[in-house]
C-alpha cells in the first residue's frame, strides 16, 4: 500500500510539468499577391529536460490593401 502511495504521488508531482508562454510570432512571409502569412506558436519548457520548443502553432493570412487617398481641390 505505501508503494502504490508513493507512486500516485509521483504520478501527480509529474503532472503539469510543462510551461507554456505567448503566443509569440514565429515567421512573416509574403505571399506574393500584396498580403502576408504569419505564423504564431506557443513557447513551451520543459521543466525536467530544459527542452525548449514550439507548440500550438497557428497560421494567418493577411490581405494588405493600398490606401487612397483624395487630393483636395
Amino acid at each position: 500500500m505505501k508503494r502504490l502511495f508513493t507512486v500516485v504521488c509521483l504520478a501527480l508531482s509529474l503532472q503539469g510539468c510543462a510551461s507554456y508562454a505567448g503566443p509569440f510570432v514565429t515567421s512573416v512571409s509574403s505571399d506574393g499577391n500584396g498580403g502576408l502569412n504569419v505564423q504564431s506558436c506557443m513557447v513551451r519548457l520543459e521543466r525536467f529536460t530544459k527542452n525548449v520548443s514550439n507548440a500550438d502553432c497557428t497560421s494567418e493570412h493577411i490581405q494588405l490593401r493600398a490606401r487612397h487617398h483624395r487630393e483636395e481641390r
